[in-house]
């Protein structure tokens, strides 16, 4: 599956679009990443621990993306977008949303 931000693909001919596709994650940050978190921000410095879990919905929410494409007999994804929000009452929550066109190329 070919998954890319441009229009089109370099090369290859756009012969049918299958539709917009979607992947979505939201996920929770325990008490222990978010102390571990909290550490990181105080002392300065990467937190490790979001970055680890934003990679991982940002995977995630990219294989969701893919299989919804290949249901609808699409080849590859073109123009997409990935989105990250904070939801929740305390900004608990991490949100990653990856959308496309599934096309399929020649």
């Amino acid at each position: 599956m070919i998954v890319t931000t441009t229009p089109s693909v370099e090369g290859k001919r756009i012969v049918d679009y299958r539709g917009i596709v979607f992947g979505e994650v939201i996920s929770g940050v325990n008490v222990f990443k978010d102390f571990a978190a909290g550490l990181s921000n105080f002392f300065g410095g990467r937190s490790n621990t979001y970055e680890e879990e934003l990679s991982m919905a940002r995977v995630t929410a990219l294989g969701e993306l893919e299989e919804r494409a290949a249901a609808l007999g699409a080849n590859a994804v073109v123009g997409v977008d990935i989105d990250y929000e904070v939801l929740g009452s305390d900004n608990g929550m991490l949100m990653v949303t990856v959308s496309g066109t599934a096309v399929i190329v020649e």
